[in-house]
């Protein structure tokens, strides 16, 4: 029986490095430099690698080709986008249909309620009418009660709340046509240049209230001074009722006196350029026999004098 010895390090004799060709104790200098030597010595394969490649070798068995695996995924790619293109053509086209008429249906919605407004208009413009040839009559029996008509009616005018007639001066706007002619701008520009905006008709309308009309109207719209003029998507919104072009601005006064004062005004300038550069139409009529409706409806408001203890706004009043 052999009895092992500690030796100084503290280590067995069995666990001391073994010394390879060397006198007892001796070491390799470059023993922790083995990385290296494989290297050089040309083993660059991982240990585990080289044992995997060595059995395919040895089994006669090779890898498949990387270009082939590559040309298959790809084909897989198209395929599957072919594919989903395809369902996508057929989810719109089925949905076309449907579209189509939910269309139809609210275009039908829309001219309904559209009529059932005129309709209404109309019965309001009636019972407004009697309400005014009632209310002269009452107040026609003495002489307080014709004071307060001529107020009310030099009220009613500046408000547009009365009917207008009279002579005055009709302003055409229309977009361009498909076709402008040579100078104007192209068919494919006029479709978008030379449409008539919001911007336009408000640039219009406010140079006939500068050069003096006393009352005015679009499309047989009366404007009131609370009226807008807006667009929503390609409609243009009167008083907020759509309005299709040609638009024929009606403002009533003088004929000669509105189109001397409106003349090189800067409304008109903008117009002459729009039609000489865009070829939207802008011509100027004068007509003697002009009718303008009284304006819709308002909302009234009124102040009052503040009571003591009573919460006050709008500036010292209450608004009603």
């Amino acid at each position: 029986m052999i009895a092992r010895q500690d030796t100084p390090g503290g280590r067995d004799a069995d666990e001391r490095p073994r010394n390879r060709g060397g006198p007892p104790g001796w070491r390799r200098p470059d023993a922790s430099m083995s990385l290296l030597a494989d290297l050089f010595a040309g083993k660059h394969l991982d240990p585990g690698y080289a044992e995997a490649a060595a059995r395919r070798a040895a089994s006669g068995g090779t890898a498949p080709p990387r270009g082939r695996l590559r040309g298959a995924g790809v084909l897989l790619v198209l395929a599957l986008t072919g594919a989903l293109a395809a369902v996508a053509g057929l989810e719109v086209h089925r949905s076309e249909p449907v579209a189509a008429e939910r269309r139809s249906e609210l275009i039908d919605q829309i001219h309904a309620r559209t009529a059932e407004t005129d309709a209404l208009q109309r019965r309001l413009d009636r019972l407004r009418a009697d309400t005014e040839r009632r209310r002269a009559a009452a107040l026609a029996r003495s002489a307080a009660g014709r004071r307060v008509r001529q107020q009310v009616a030099a009220a009613g005018a500046a408000a547009a709340a009365a009917p207008a007639a009279g002579e005055g001066l009709v302003v055409t706007l229309d977009d361009a046509p498909r076709d402008a002619p040579a100078g104007h701008a192209a068919p494919g520009r006029a479709a978008e240049g030379g449409r008539v905006y919001d911007q336009d008709l408000q640039v219009l309308v406010n140079g006939l209230w500068a050069a003096g009309a006393r009352a005015i109207g679009v499309n047989g719209r009366r404007l009131a001074p609370t009226t807008a003029i807006r667009a929503a998507g390609e409609a243009i919104m009167v008083d907020y009722r759509p309005l299709a072009g040609p638009y024929e601005v009606t403002a009533l006064g003088d004929p000669g006196r509105l189109r001397e004062a409106f003349a090189g005004s800067p409304a008109d300038r903008r117009l002459a350029a729009l039609r000489d550069r865009f070829g939207i139409r802008y011509d100027t009529r004068r007509s003697d026999g002009v009718r303008l409706p009284a304006a819709g409806a308002f909302r009234l408001r009124y102040a009052v004098p503040p009571r003591r203890g009573r919460p006050v706004s709008g500036g010292g009043v209450v608004r009603r």
